[in-house]
This record gives structure tokens, C-alpha cells and sequence, in this order.
């Protein structure tokens, strides 16, 4: 019979903190970029700041900001923050059974469901493992998400113009850096290939910020083909 999640031994944990640390950290330092970013696209050290702590996905962060430093309109950019924040739902709806957060904590939990948070609770072995592994994640990723955010911020305002830095790269830099790994299948890398093609190769022919809308069909292009081929 299969076991349940609170009838499998888990991990110490000890190990379980560790490894949550060390997602929290090694991605939490990456805020340093987006506060760059966001300073380059002329958003201010507040506006920020109060998108790392409200919206707190790094990905839809980047996709907006960099939208806007191309002179998308905002709507625009937002839509396409928004779409590649929606992984986020589908994530919740299994955390929500692993976890089995308590009611009066949910909308506090759900704020930090993405995708470090997910993938350190998901590799524990059992309920407790998994909650302790999500908590220690969400909390490291979020203070310093938002306090690098701040440093990069402020430090790219004190030097002035970005690019004369060339600090405007470092948001696509990391984006990649962090988007690599997750290429593991043939599916996958296919996907980000064709994402690659349709947003540059739309990047000279549409406005700004609807290049990146027009990738995201790539994924269901790429699982259509492949549903042929099978």
C-alpha cells in the first residue's frame, strides 16, 4: 500500500535546513540584479522594493522591468509579468496537499510559492520535512531577496547610467543563469530554443513587451509536435 507523506521516514533536519539555505541564499542574492535592472528601467528604489515584496517572483519581476526598459506599455509589460507568474497557481495546487497549511496561514504561504520554494518541499520525503523545507526557503529567499533588491537599487542610482556600466545585462544574465539547469529534457530545451527564435526574431516587428507574450507559445507548439510524433 502506498504511504502516505506523514508515514514515510524523513530526512534530519538538519540536512533539510541546510539544503533550504542554500536555495534561499544562493538565489536570494540575485535580487542585487533585479534592484540593478529595475534602477536601469527607470524605476525607482521604491517602486523596486515594493515589487520584490509584493509580487516576489523573480522571473515575472525581470519580464516586466525589462519590458518597460525597452519602452513597452506598462499594460503590456504587465501582462506578460502576469503569465509567467501563473506557474505559480498550478504549484500551489499541489503544495497545498503536501503541505496541508492551516487556514489562517494560507494567503501568507501562498505569497511564497515559486518555484525554490516548491522544489525544496517537493524533494522531502514526508509532511514535516516538507513544510520545514518550504519554510526555511521562503523565509531566506524573501529577506534577502528584498534586501539585495534594495543594495542594487540604491548602488546602480549612485553610479548613475547603467549602461555605461554595463549593468543593463545583469538582469538577463542572471535570468539565464537560473533558467539553464531546469533544461534537463529534450522537451524542454526545444521549448526554450523556439521561445529564443519567436522573441527575437519578433523583438524588431512588434512593440516592446509583446515579443515575450508571443514566446510563450512555443511550449504548446513543442508539446503539439510532439503529441503528433507519439
Amino acid at each position: 500500500m502506498k504511504q502516505t507523506p506523514e508515514g514515510v521516514a524523513g530526512r534530519p533536519r538538519s540536512a533539510v535546513v541546510r539544503d533550504a539555505l542554500g536555495v534561499g541564499v544562493a538565489v536570494g542574492l540575485s535580487g542585487f540584479a533585479f534592484g540593478v535592472t529595475a534602477a536601469g528601467a527607470g524605476i525607482t528604489a521604491l517602486q523596486a522594493c515594493v515589487l520584490s515584496l509584493f509580487v516576489f517572483t523573480g522571473a515575472s519581476q525581470f519580464a516586466l522591468v525589462g519590458a518597460l526598459a525597452a519602452g513597452g506599455n506598462p499594460f503590456t509589460a504587465a501582462a506578460g509579468a502576469f503569465f509567467l507568474g501563473t506557474r505559480n497557481a498550478f504549484y500551489g495546487l499541489r503544495l497545498s496537499q503536501l503541505l496541508n497549511v492551516p487556514g489562517a496561514v494560507r494567503p501568507l504561504a501562498a505569497h511564497w510559492v515559486i518555484d525554490e520554494t516548491t522544489a525544496v518541499a517537493l524533494a522531502q520525503l514526508d509532511r514535516r520535512s516538507a513544510r520545514l523545507g518550504f519554510t526555511v526557503t521562503g523565509l531566506s529567499l524573501y529577506v534577502l531577496w528584498n534586501l539585495t533588491t534594495l543594495l542594487g537599487a540604491l548602488g546602480a542610482e549612485a553610479l548613475g547610467d547603467t549602461a555605461a556600466w554595463g549593468l543593463d545585462a545583469a538582469g538577463p544574465a542572471v535570468f539565464l543563469a537560473l533558467l539553464a539547469p531546469m533544461l534537463k529534457t529534450a522537451t524542454e530545451r526545444a521549448v526554450a530554443a523556439l521561445a529564443v527564435v519567436l522573441g527575437l526574431g519578433l523583438l524588431p516587428v512588434l512593440p516592446a513587451g509583446l515579443p515575450v507574450l508571443v514566446a510563450a507559445l512555443a511550449a504548446p507548439v513543442i508539446l503539439w509536435l510532439k503529441g503528433r510524433r507519439s
